[in-house]
């Protein structure tokens, strides 16, 4: 009895599954596939950036879910397509209320910039600027519009920059944890908050570096798009915090308006007729990918932590983004491997990972380079520590001034958590076979002296093939690398001094580099690489049954009994072959 009972909960369980989920993911599908209105003859483009955004379009079709799909680099592409666009007649910007990453904010104004260029408005809109995060940033990328606008009464907080560490070495003894860790060398500070409880010498150092270069970058950066001074505009951020009506007497705003009096003003100037349309909405509309003519340059994007193996997207609705070694490094032979690819761009916005995925990844763009394909890499955020591995041996690097880099170090170790356990009464007993050191990272014990040795020994190691990668890559003597590596972060700026960067600039300044080094003239084709899954695609792959998931699909459309699911079937057929290169005749409707 109790077998059949729990039979048929999972009968009842698969049947609530198939009959709901499936449907909805149906929908999801659809809704995804469908296409947005038309953009109208004269429409004004609302950018909202009060959403978090990612540097790069994610894989996961499903990754949007529940959150605005947004990317750094959708922005400024589809901006460079509005600029040649007669319908669209202007930009309104919805600034956050907190600080935008600097790198992310240096895109865009470069991006806000070249769109005004080609005479078209930019209006920028703050309901409140706060001291969260890097707010100078959201502040400079407000000041590269024609007008920035607050609304009446909100607070004008942009007197510097911030950041706090929380140190648990006390809390770690109180409770009997004992960090185990070793860094190369004393910049590597990621695990210091584990190992003291102050900041050292050297991590306050780094710290007040690259945070200070944020700060001047921002500051002179606006102050070039304001016409002030860098030390007058400084001096009148750090007298604040302001209401709007101040700053706007002291010259750091240009109007004091509600969102709908800027909305109402920017389309005056656009004509009668002018429509606000999303942002979004124009950008789906307008992803004609390998659009123009022109040879081909190829775009391999890799955001996140650097690990080994393939996106299996067995989770689709999984966030967050991953570099994964076998994927990025494939797209890289690809691209090396195509007759009509002329050069690469490969976007890197990664805080690091693993050395063994980074050094594959390295050997692809090492091949890519062997081929005769010029590698650019564009700096997003971060491209620090295996980050800056996979970048190390490009043919050129382009950094944003802000961009986190360098960071040429490595760090590892345990937690020995045996003591703290014991408190408990919970013992941890450990049994190996072969070598001592199998047993080295057990949770429950300390680094013998042989383990740590040996532990330290393979620590020097790899630092030691991060150096060389560096120095060959660079052209730079080992002893000159080891002098400003040691894990120290650097900003775009600073590596541009030292040698790990070649030019200050986003992600078209790299595009130029390629075209350059590759010597080609005129318009290019930019053709994304990297592997993206398509939404039936991922739910084949989190069914498991790739083969028979549309004859599943097309199942739950005869149990509905529903005419409008095989409409959506057809739609997502019909939307699966157009994305293969197919073309497709009369479409049904779906109503």
């Amino acid at each position: 009895m109790k077998q059949f009972l729990v039979t048929m909960a999972g009968v009842f369980a698969g049947l609530v599954l198939f009959l709901v989920g499936v449907p909805f993911l149906l929908i999801v599908m659809a809704a995804g596939a469908a296409k947005p209105e038309p953009t109208p003859a004269h429409a004004v483009l609302n950018l909202d950036l009060r959403d978090p955004l990612t540097d790069q379009d994610p894989n996961n079709p499903f990754a949007a879910l529940g959150r605005r799909s947004m990317s750094v680099m959708s922005v400024v592409q589809t901006l460079r397509k509005a600029e040649e666009d007669g319908r669209v007649a202007g930009v309104l910007i919805r600034l956050p209320e907190g600080g935008l990453e600097p790198a992310s904010a240096d895109e865009l104004r470069l991006a806000i910039k070249h769109f005004r260029a080609s005479g078209k408005p930019v209006i920028a809109h703050s309901q409140g600027l706060y001291p969260s995060g890097m707010i100078t940033s959201t502040y400079m990328l407000g000041a590269s519009a024609d007008e920035l606008w607050m609304q009446p009464g909100a607070s004008f907080q942009v007197t510097g920059l911030a950041n706090e560490d929380v140190f648990f070495k006390r809390f770690f003894e109180k409770y009997g944890i004992v960090p185990q860790y070793e860094q190369r060398y004393e910049y590597k500070n990621a695990v210091n908050p584990y190992l003291h409880d102050d900041y050292t010498a050297a991590h306050k150092e780094s710290e007040v570096s690259w945070l200070g270069s944020i700060y001047r970058t921002a500051v002179a950066t606006a102050a070039v798009d304001r016409k002030r001074t860098a030390p007058g505009l400084a001096q009148a951020l750090e007298a604040g915090p302001y209401l709007a009506e101040e700053a706007l007497k002291i010259g750091l705003i240009d109007k004091v308006g509600q969102v709908k009096e800027a909305q109402t003003a920017i389309l005056k100037s656009a004509g009668s007729r002018a429509k606000l349309v999303e942002f979004e909405d124009y950008m789906r509309s307008n992803r004609e990918v390998g659009a123009g003519s022109g040879p081909v340059v190829a775009v391999v994007e890799a955001e996140g932590p650097i690990v080994t193996g393939r996106d299996g997207t067995a989770n689709p609705f999984a966030g967050g983004s991953t570099v994964y070694s076998d994927d990025v490094s494939e797209a890289i032979y690809a691209a090396a491997e195509s007759k009509d690819v002329k050069a690469i761009v490969f976007r890197v916005n990664s805080p690091g990972g693993s050395d063994t995925a980074s050094e594959q990844i390295l050997a692809a763009v090492r091949a890519a380079k062997a081929a005769g394909k010029p590698v650019v890499v564009s700096m997003g955020t971060y491209a620090a520590s295996g980050g800056y591995w996979i970048s190390s041996q490009a043919s050129a690097i382009v950094a944003e001034p802000t961009t986190l880099t360098g960071s040429i170090g490595v760090y590892g170790g345990k937690f020995d958590l045996g003591p703290a356990l014991a408190r408990f009464g919970v013992d941890v007993r450990q049994t190996t076979v072969g070598g001592d050191y199998a047993g080295a990272f057990g949770m429950g014990r300390e680094f013998s002296a042989a383990d740590r040795a040996a532990f330290s020994r393979w620590m020097d190691q790899i630092y030691a093939n991060f150096i060389a990668r560096v120095a060959e890559g660079r052209r730079l003597p080992e002893t000159r690398v080891r002098e400003i590596a040691k894990g120290r972060v650097w900003t775009g700026a600073q590596a541009r001094q030292l040698g790990l960067v070649d030019e200050i600039g986003g992600f078209y300044q790299a595009v130029d580099k390629a075209k350059a080094l590759a010597n080609i003239q005129g318009d290019v084709r930019l053709r994304r690489m990297t592997p993206q899954s398509s939404p039936f695609e991922a739910f084949e792959k989190a069914l498991g049954v790739s083969a028979t998931s549309a004859r599943t699909l097309a199942a739950a459309a005869w149990v509905l009994g529903d005419p409008r699911a095989q409409g959506l079937l057809d739609e997502m057929a019909a939307t699966r072959m157009s994305g293969a290169g197919a073309t497709v005749l009369a479409p049904r409707a779906v109503h």
